[in-house]
């Protein structure tokens, strides 16, 4: 299965929508655009994980590196929407006190 990634920007928040499988092989996809966000001094990234079916430990290790990176900044990254299989590895593996997991993916104003 494929993963797709999308981004939305604005006034230093960013939401990136991924939608598919997060594993080995698409993980790259997702470490890209948070690379670029990254780049962008953001001060909050939201990762939109409410079309994400699985997610491996690749996944999580992408994810744990951009909350890494932005923290380091002041800056925070959230999980939002996750599917009842991710939050399950979230709270299998202890992530989801390490991570922000919210339950809806919050709104862009539009000015």
């Amino acid at each position: 299965m494929e993963l797709n990634v999308s981004t939305a920007s604005q006034g230093g928040h960013a939401i990136v929508t991924a939608t598919g499988e997060l594993d080995l092989y698409t993980a790259p996809r997702l470490q890209t655009a948070l690379a670029g966000l990254l780049r962008e001094q953001l001060d909050r990234i939201v990762v939109d994980l409410s079309g994400v079916e699985f997610c491996d430990s690749t996944g999580m290790n992408v994810l744990l590196s951009a909350m890494k990176r932005l923290k380091e900044r002041g800056g925070t990254l959230e999980l939002a929407a996750p599917r009842p299989a991710v939050k399950r590895i979230l709270q299998v593996t202890g992530l989801d006190t390490v991570f922000i997991v919210v339950d809806a993916v919050p709104v862009l104003d539009a000015g």
